[in-house]
């Protein structure tokens, strides 16, 4: 069999497979690993696995046993985790490499992946078809609704002072009904970014000055950027637009209380993303929102990018998914991790194009 083929191979495999030298450390892993360790192979390589996955059972004695007398072990419905995410339950498959003595090569199959993914196709296809219908009735919707509204208004005019508090809760609810019919209506409605290239600290700078005028007054946002960040590639409004969203969320996060968000900007040359048509594209300029709130609800953490979902009280769930749609039509990556005490958001987008960024 030649190298190219086995390569294809190995690159194909569904499943995360890392292989392991004789002192435990990562030697190589597939696209699926990188995937589901949520990180790069180049960083990861040389590292000793058991720092970088948290396996809870206890392997030790079962694995050495393994190596030494050239056996295969499985493991079967344990938790594993990377630090970077959940642990999700996994059947384990561990065997020794042949021709490399000492060698291991580790197979990770979540158990619950398919039924997982099952559902979320699921989920999103319902959520899909209830923001079209949305979409459809939104405008017929709005216009009765502002005759209600101007009813109500007239109505004020000739009532006492406890009566108001009636047509005032009227002209409060419609107008929440309409902002909520609008945000659908944005959802369904964005245009194609119009892409070229962007100085990411200027979207940033400028969403940092409108938080601080309006809903984010009450908020420290702490500047920690990169200034030799090459300029990205995209539509300007919409990243602002993005920024400010996320901005929004960690300062209601807060509850009114003061607290800390840091904008922080980086370059990070090894991050790829890896599309499922096998495609991949590098993605190396890195932004994070990082604020110091409670953290999002264990139960939605999964789910925080579809229509629909929210963490909030009477919260729509449209803002992340619309984030999650535009940073999805710049050919980026969003990804979110989130403890009491500190979530991160982090935005990943191309460079711009040579030719273009001369251009300009």
């Amino acid at each position: 069999m030649n190298t190219e083929l086995e390569f294809a191979m190995w690159s194909s495999l569904p499943i995360p497979a890392i292989l392991l030298d004789a002192d435990d450390m990562i030697a190589d892993m597939n696209p699926a690993a990188e995937g589901f360790m949520n990180n790069s192979a180049r960083w990861l390589l040389g590292q000793p696995i058991w720092d970088r996955l948290a396996v809870d059972a206890p392997l030790e004695t079962s694995f050495e046993r393994a190596r030494n007398q050239g056996t295969p072990l499985f493991v079967n419905d344990v938790d594993v985790g990377t630090g970077k995410r959940a642990p999700l339950i996994c059947n384990l498959s561990i065997a020794p490499l042949q021709g490399q003595p000492g060698w291991m090569i580790m197979l990770i199959s979540p158990r619950e992946l398919a039924g997982r993914m099952t559902q979320s196709n699921s989920v999103k296809s319902a959520a899909k078809s209830a923001i079209g219908m949305a979409e459809m009735l939104a405008h017929e919707i709005k216009n009765p609704l502002a005759g209600i509204t101007g009813a109500a208004q007239l109505l004020s005019m000739n009532l006492g002072s406890d009566d108001l508090e009636l047509t005032d809760l009227i002209v409060e609810e419609t107008r929440r009904i309409v902002k909520l019919l609008e945000q659908v209506e944005q959802f369904g409605n964005l245009r194609p970014p119009e892409r070229h290239p962007v100085n990411i600290h200027d979207v940033l700078d400028r969403a940092r000055r409108s938080a601080l005028l309006g809903f984010g007054a009450h908020m420290k946002i702490v500047e920690d950027y990169d200034p030799s960040l090459p300029m990205a590639y995209g539509d300007p409004d919409q990243l602002l637009q993005v920024v400010l969203n996320l901005l929004k969320n960690a300062a209601e996060a807060s509850d009114g209380t003061s607290g800390s968000i840091r904008l922080h900007s980086f370059y990070e040359h090894s991050f790829r993303l890896r599309r499922a048509d096998g495609t991949g594209q590098s993605l190396p300029l890195q932004i994070e929102i990082i604020d110091d709130g409670p953290g999002l609800p264990q139960d939605i953490k999964g789910d925080i990018f579809d229509p629909f979902v929210s963490g909030r009280e009477n919260g729509t769930g449209l803002g992340l998914a619309l984030v999650s749609k535009i940073i999805s039509d710049h050919a980026g990556w969003i990804s979110v991790e989130s403890v009491p005490g500190r979530t991160a958001f982090r935005i990943s987008l191309p460079l711009a194009p040579r030719q273009t960024e001369e251009t300009e």
